[in-house]
């Protein structure tokens, strides 16, 4: 391994190697790219569900739908996630990366099955929407496309797995992986179980869409197309917890809680996130009541134990490091002295925080048997996973950007007071988004129906003005969140061909005072942040007061919202 095709970043202390750099800047570009246009589509929808606006004919309506949902749901978030395995694996580890051409082949397959997938839906006669239930037709290259992708980003995960076995046999690191190394790994492993099933199921789809099988099972579709529709999102999961561990390291210098009990919160991810696919099933008849009701009660709560756990042990590494440097004066001290103004940080903190207290308590709700039948078909949906995907990933993502633009890219951010912001626009917009539909969705709106008004119905239907005035706001919250998302953009592209180039020998980047040094915040072990074990081990014996209050506002407010959903569900199956 010769260290030449290494470079160092002076800013932060990390080892980047020459293939391996290329390979995560052409997937963190080409995701950018993908967000945008999805991000295009997904305003244009929204301000068709205005009812003020109501923007799109039905046709054009579906068909942004679908574009919006495939681009965001899987081009946007599995790009960066790729991206997100190479840093973690070549970059975390210093090693280099297995077979860099079959890196690029897998990378190639995955742009021309983005591109072909989106320029069908742009063609017409394929809007099937992100879940493209059969009997449904597309043509063939959507379903082709999606293959192509699928297989490219297979290769990504493999090439992953490839290096951590090289890293291994060629001793880039002591010990165990690194906390981030283990939670891409985690992703991988899904992400790895999520395509088989795509495959499983899209392959015969795509034959039954040139002729060559007379038909698809519509109820055998469901029940494995969910295997890679909802497991794919557990992939998002994965990688933002790790991404939330990184910047805790990068910008306060904190070490985990207690790694292996964050560790084993990842590996319940793996056993049992998957299940919660069960909640889209419930009403389909060639599935057991028995498998329904274990899957959506005692599996479901140990996958939400690890989140549980994560969302513990994140902000209280933060709160430990921050009492360490003296921020001990009151429950929240540390929480507002952190540097709110830097948006590695904040679109980390917003992340956690929005995932938790929308994402989360709402996918439990949705995720119990007998609540979810009152909503499931709702918008509630779609506010539930705009929670998480559009907030909890999309903002971890967004944030670890403003940390690669200086230290992969070696360019200096452009814009950086509107970069400041940037993470409150889009939180702030997609917060008032998400509760807004969450709303319209508890007072019965449907999900994916073009027009509420049913204006074009024979027989006419009158939903509560406040569901009508919900998705208004709805509304002007999507338009907030796409001026946050384009912002991001612009930043993030900006950056890329107007930026200052920053010198290798350039000194330490004072960009919103990112306390970065090399090696202060490596990402291994305790020891190497600069304390010895020993000093290491006092560091998280220092309580944390003020994430255990937090903690116990969230109980309190996932307890009240259960039992509110609870009360409309005795109002409609009245007991005698």
């Amino acid at each position: 391994m010769a260290d030449t095709l290494f470079r160092q970043c002076p800013r932060s202390g990390l080892f980047f190697h020459r293939t391996g750099e290329s390979l995560m800047k052409a997937h963190a570009v080409f995701a950018v790219v993908f967000f945008l246009i999805g991000g295009i589509f997904g305003l244009l929808v929204m301000l068709t569900r205005m009812p003020s606006v109501h923007l799109l004919d039905a046709e054009t309506f579906y068909m942004a739908l679908s574009i919006h949902g495939t681009d965001i749901l899987i081009f946007w978030i599995i790009f960066f996630e790729v991206a997100v395995l190479y840093f973690a694996s070549s970059t975390l580890l210093r090693v280099r990366p297995a077979a860099p051409a079959l890196g690029w082949l897998g990378f190639i397959l995955m742009v021309v099955g983005s591109i072909m997938t989106t320029l069908t839906f742009l063609r017409g006669n394929s809007s099937v929407m992100f879940t493209s239930y059969v009997p449904m037709p597309a043509e063939p290259t959507f379903y082709l496309g999606l293959i192509l992708f699928a297989v490219g980003a297979l290769v990504g995960c493999f090439l992953f797995l490839a290096t951590l076995v090289i890293a291994k046999r060629e001793k880039t690191y002591d010990g165990s992986i690194p906390l981030v190394t283990f939670g891409a790994l985690t992703a991988c492993i899904i992400a790895i179980l999520s395509i088989l099933f795509g495959a499983v199921i899209l392959i015969p789809t795509f034959l039954w869409s040139v002729g060559l099988i007379p038909e698809v099972d519509p109820l055998v579709y469901r029940t494995i197309w969910w295997g890679l529709g909802h497991s794919s999102q557990q992939i998002n999961v994965s990688a933002q917890v790790a991404i939330w561990y990184a910047i805790a390291a990068i910008v306060f210098g904190a070490t985990p809680m207690s790694e292996k009990v964050s560790r084993t919160a990842f590996l319940l991810y793996i056993l049992f996130l998957q299940l919660a696919s069960a909640h889209h099933l419930l009403v389909d008849p060639g599935i057991g009541s028995s498998w329904k009701v274990f899957n959506t009660s005692y599996a479901m709560y140990l996958a939400v134990l690890a989140s549980m756990v994560h969302g513990l042990t994140v902000p209280g590494s933060i709160e430990v490091a921050q009492r360490r440097k003296g921020y001990t004066n009151g429950l929240f001290e540390w929480l507002r002295k952190a540097p709110w103004d830097n948006p590695v940080f904040s679109g980390m903190f917003l992340s956690l925080i929005i995932f938790g207290f929308l994402g989360g308590i709402t996918g439990v709700i949705m995720g119990t048997e007998q609540i979810n039948l009152i909503i499931h078909n709702t918008i509630f949906v779609p506010g539930h996973f705009h929670a998480t995907v559009a907030v909890g990933t999309t903002l971890a993502f967004m944030a670890i950007t403003y940390f690669l633009i200086p230290v992969l890219f070696q360019r200096e951010l452009i814009l950086p007071k509107l970069a400041k912001w940037q993470p409150y626009l889009f939180a702030g917009g997609m917060t008032m988004l998400v509760i807004f539909m969450l709303g319209a969705g508890t007072l019965g709106v449907p999900r994916r129906h073009w027009d509420v008004s049913f204006s074009d119905a024979l027989m006419q239907y009158q939903y509560a003005g406040t569901a009508i005035t919900m998705l208004g706001m709805a509304g002007l919250g999507g338009i907030l969140a796409a001026v946050g998302g384009g912002a991001y953009v612009l930043i993030a592209v900006g950056s890329l061909v107007f930026g200052r180039r920053l010198d290798q020998n350039a000194t330490l980047l004072a960009s919103f005072g990112v306390p970065l040094k090399p090696g202060s915040y490596t990402l291994v072990r305790p020891e190497r942040l600069g304390m010895t074990p020993a000093e290491a081990e006092g560091a998280v014996s220092h309580a944390a007061p003020g994430t255990f209050t937090l903690a116990l506002v969230f109980l309190a407010t996932f307890v009240v919202y259960f039992f509110i959903n609870a009360k409309y569900l005795s109002s409609l199956w009245h007991m005698s």
